[in-house]
């Protein structure tokens, strides 16, 4: 795509790259084909939500506050003031064909409603009596988020190309492409029916070719990026399939697996847990990879004598170095995203090993451990690789020695008689033996005292 600060790795020789193209075009042709065999007609089944209800902008402009009335709470009528807040939001509507007009509504209540004051750009529903169409009342349905998230993509983007450069560029180009076949092909292809491990491993695959070469560029370093992170999801998929199986999880481990089983009942939930954690994992592997591929090209190119196993050994020194901190970084992501489930399960009064053997907290132990697995199989896998392509293009490029010209090999008596013979002192150099003391030493050699630092 273009330079950047880091140094341009060298090219590979040409047997080198020959062998290359033959293992990376095949496997990305056999990706594309599979995509276009899995490739949904027609999109994914739309089902049956019940009618929008129309939404549209508008401004708070009034707010109007007051006590709640009295709540029963209780079989004997004991009352409570209610939660509340209660009152009245003024609103102007900003677009459909009430623009321009003033509604009325209630304060937002309940759990997860917004807070609302005056400026606060808001989004209204309208909600129209089925017996009555002529009677309609309005609603807060939350607040107006696209400005702030599009300034917050902006400086998101802003940022990544003053850092990067042309490579930051690149990586949003990668970035955009892997959104683009999430929503074209995975979403849609596992809506359709297909099967969503395979969808995965596939979607996956097709990402990884267009991201790497796309933001490393087409090089034998991206190619051997590309084959350590195709090994490391295939085994992740197995590992994923015999983990699942072995503990029995079905996929109905959360409240959004449940909901989407009642909506859309044909969707095979264990394999979607599959998929998660294939499209989970992909992101972790490139980077596990490129940076043990680019290790060993820059061990090779600082230290030219490191042979092939020198090569693997001191990076994969560094791959543990990487994975020990990248470990923890998946536990994390993922205890993060589980934050409220997970505090949902302190509060349990069951023994804590039933609580860890739950169908929840199972699910994200199985998940973390499989991608924390296919992740430690990356390093090697890469790095061996890796090892395997510069050893070879080195020896490829290294001059011959020329077998009619033998070095010769000094004669060690020589070189001893050499050593201890005195020095013999140029006729324009300076007698320095009257400025120094009388030697005492009869074997040769300087004084032990004298410091022997040669004088520029």
């Amino acid at each position: 795509m273009g330079s950047d600060h880091a140094r341009p790795a060298p090219s590979a020789p040409p047997r080198v790259r020959r062998i290359l193209v033959m293992t990376v075009v095949p496997l990305f042709v056999a990706t594309v084909l599979a995509a276009a065999l899995l490739w949904p007609r027609g999109g994914a089944p739309r089902t049956d939500g019940g009618a929008d209800v129309p939404r549209y902008a508008g401004t708070v402009t009034r707010v109007v506050t007051e006590p709640c009335p009295p709540v029963p709470s209780s079989p004997e009528g004991t009352p409570r003031v209610g939660a509340g807040p209660c009152g009245t939001v003024d609103v102007r509507v900003d677009d459909g064909p009430a623009a321009g007009q003033q509604v009325q509504t209630p304060v937002p209540d309940g759990p997860g409603a917004p807070r609302v004051d005056v400026g606060d750009e808001v989004i209204l529903v309208e909600l129209t009596d089925p017996t009555d169409p002529a009677l309609s009342n309005w609603n807060i349905a939350e607040h107006q988020r696209g400005t702030p998230m599009v300034w917050l993509a902006v400086i998101f983007a802003a940022a990544i190309v003053a850092f990067g450069r042309w490579r930051g560029l690149a990586a949003l180009a990668g970035l955009a492409a892997s959104f683009a076949i999430l929503l074209t092909f995975v979403l849609p292809g596992i809506g359709a029916g297909r099967s969503p491990l395979l969808v995965a491993v596939v979607g996956a695959a097709l990402i990884m070719f267009v991201v790497l070469y796309l933001t490393h560029g087409v090089t034998a370093q991206t190619s051997v990026a590309v084959l350590g992170t195709l090994g490391s999801l295939v085994l992740t998929g197995v590992l994923a399939t015999i983990a699942t199986a072995a503990t029995h999880l079905t996929g109905f481990g959360s409240e959004d697996a449940t909901t989407l089983s009642m909506f859309q009942g044909d969707v095979d939930l264990h394999g979607l847990l599959l998929a998660g954690i294939i499209i989970g994992s992909l992101g972790v592997l490139d980077d596990v990879t490129v940076t043990q591929a680019a290790t060993v090209t820059e061990l090779a190119n600082a230290n030219a004598g490191l042979t092939r196993m020198q090569l693997y050994r001191a990076a994969t020194r560094v791959g543990r170095a990487h994975i020990a901190s990248t470990v923890n970084t998946i536990v994390l992501a993922y205890a993060g995203a589980s934050l409220p489930l997970l505090l949902l399960l302190t509060a349990d009064s069951r023994p804590i090993g039933q609580i860890l053997t739950s169908e929840f907290l199972a699910q994200e132990i199985v998940r973390s451990a499989v991608a924390t697995l296919g992740l430690i199989a990356a390093v090697p896998l890469t790095t061996g690789l890796a090892a395997i392509v510069t050893a070879a293009g080195r020896a490829e490029t290294t001059p011959p020695v020329d077998a009619a010209r033998p070095r010769p090999r000094a004669d060690r008596a020589e070189a001893l008689a050499a050593l201890n013979a005195p020095r013999t002192r140029r006729p324009d150099e300076p007698d320095q033996t009257r400025a120094r003391p009388p030697s005492t030493a009869t074997d040769g050699w300087p004084e032990s005292n004298r410091s022997t630092d040669t004088a520029w």
